[in-house]
């Protein structure tokens, strides 16, 4: 692995353990609910499409950001419907399975995106 490859990788996979530290802080602080919000929100979407840095042009980027929200939000959704069955939902054990889920899904390689494979992403068509 790269060092380019690990500072995209790295942030991601800290990311929901970042925000699990932050329900530490007071109630009702704008420090602790931004920061789960746009984890719940980004976090786990984008270590699975997990774009190359550098190497996809703005119309792929669009895509990844486009695709993330609806994919965290889905698999937010699976996690929560799941601990509510099992009767094991709270925010700790929410956060800590999103977590694990987007560190696990930050080592493995992404998926690819449909406009960095149509030609959106700068590639020359043959």
């Amino acid at each position: 692995m790269t060092w380019d490859h690990l500072r995209l990788r790295l942030p991601l996979a800290l990311a929901g353990w970042g925000a699990l530290a932050v329900t530490a802080l007071p109630g009702g602080s704008p420090l602790r609910w931004v920061p789960v919000l746009l984890f719940v929100c980004f976090g786990p979407g984008l270590a699975l499409l997990h774009p190359q840095r550098g190497t996809l042009r703005p119309a792929a980027r669009i895509e990844a950001l486009a695709l993330a929200a609806p994919l965290s939000l889905s698999l937010a959704v699976t996690v929560s419907t799941t601990l509510f069955l099992v009767r094991g939902f709270s925010a700790t054990a929410f956060l800590v399975t999103l977590a694990a889920i987007t560190t696990v899904a930050a080592a493995l390689p992404g998926l690819p995106l449909p406009a960095a494979t149509w030609g959106a992403a700068g590639r020359r068509e043959r």
